[in-house]
């Protein structure tokens, strides 16, 4: 019985934090910096891919700044869903430049 307590607990800990990473646009930047930094370690990103997959995500970081600077910190509706349409393809990105073939 307490180990199915613990497990639960333990699974439910987990796909909150999956969660909460996919809807807040700061953590999800974070994961996806993480993606692009294995990518470079295994060998699966190029210099040039790293470069263009960093500047996106340097613009949606910039985006997310202005937005809550002009905003009081908050973002409205309509900017999380433009910012994790961005995010959805820059992940989309990461997927296909490290899944392409070219190797450093």
């Amino acid at each position: 019985m307490k180990r199915f307590f613990l497990g639960t607990i333990f699974a439910t800990t987990a796909l909150l934090a999956t969660v909460n990473a996919q809807t807040h646009p700061t953590l999800r930047s974070y994961n996806q910096q993480d993606r692009i930094a294995q990518g470079i370690r295994s060998g699966q990103l190029t210099a040039g891919e790293t470069g263009r997959l960093e500047f996106r995500e340097a613009r949606i970081n910039g985006q997310i700044a202005r937005d809550r600077a002009f905003d009081g910190g908050h973002l409205t509706g309509y900017e999380r869903a433009r910012i994790a349409c961005e995010q959805n393809r820059t992940s989309a990105a990461i997927y296909r430049d490290k899944h392409n073939g070219w190797v450093r």
